[in-house]
């Protein structure tokens, strides 16, 4: 079943040493484009969850975002070298007191002395980069969730649209033949006046090959199967199977050409009317399929 483009999905995960929620929001886009807010910490893991969000998404501009709260931070794997600080202390006490003086630790500036902390580096503690793996998975899972309940309004909605069109395609059907009755009965005595009035003799053959002339030029018969053609397999491609939204823009824009081929051949008040119909419904379809994957 198409899916739409647009949707939210979260998830929030509590646990002892830590607590995090995953937001997912998208909108319609010709492309797929992944944008990430994370801690500068865990961008290491940016590639790797990037891989899982495109493994459920094709189209879209889609937004991920991550709440981090860490109640220990060494699983972060940055630590405090207490031991060489306790170290460095108790050599300046030494110092001190050889000089006859009391040394009072300034804690500000032994905080600010790089040396004193240890950073594992960009990979977080394994327990963690698992946990915050397992809770963007829930959250894609949500978001599927919405965009599926979104696509299949959708779908219902064009399903919809496509019998308005249907019907307005077989009342094109049903006018043409009479076009071309109505053509033929006015062409044949416009040129038995021309010829009256002229003067002229009346030539049957000619007669005949200006009237198969003129029915070559106002048939639409291949526009109308053509289009019928389209119209099943919009319907077809509805009911199928996911990333279906570049095919649906395709068919409609066939569509389109063939329905105007035939409000341009025609040449009749009733079918331009008719066109116009079927012309508005299809684009109401068409911005419905830019929100579908």
């Amino acid at each position: 079943m198409p899916v739409s483009m647009t949707g939210f999905g979260r998830f929030e995960t509590t646990e002892d040493a830590w607590t995090h929620v995953w937001e997912i929001k998208s909108v319609n886009g010709r492309f797929l484009d992944v944008k990430w807010r994370l801690p500068g910490s865990l961008r290491g893991l940016e590639n790797g969850w990037e891989k899982i969000v495109r493994t459920r998404a094709s189209r879209g501009r889609v937004d991920v975002s991550l709440n981090l709260e860490v109640m220990d931070a060494g699983v972060l794997g940055v630590a405090f070298n207490e031991v060489m600080a306790r170290a460095m202390m108790r050599e300046m006490e030494k110092l001190a007191a050889s000089q006859g003086r009391v040394f009072e630790p300034d804690f500000n500036r032994i905080m600010a002395m790089s040396s004193l902390w240890r950073d594992a580096g960009n990979e977080p503690d394994p327990g963690l980069a698992q946990s915050l793996t397992r809770g963007l998975e829930g959250a894609l899972e949500d978001w599927m969730r919405s965009r599926s309940v979104e696509g299949g309004a959708m779908v219902a909605d064009l399903l919809a649209r496509l019998d308005t069109l249907n019907g307005i395609a077989r009342s094109v059907a049903l006018r043409v033949p009479a076009i071309l009755e109505e053509k033929k009965a006015g062409l044949r005595q416009r040129i038995l006046d021309m010829l009256q009035s002229a003067g002229a003799e009346f030539s049957e053959e000619r007669m005949l090959q200006e009237v198969a002339y003129l029915t070559d030029k106002l048939d639409v018969s291949e526009e109308l199967t053509r289009l019928e053609a389209h119209l099943e397999r919009l319907g077809e491609t509805l009911r199928g199977g996911s990333d279906v939204g570049k095919k649906l823009d395709f068919l409609i824009q066939e569509t389109f050409r063939e329905i105007n081929t035939c409000g341009n051949k025609a040449q009749d008040v009733e079918v331009s009317r008719l066109v116009v119909d079927f012309k508005a419904e299809l684009e109401r379809c068409r911005e419905q399929v830019q929100n579908i994957e």
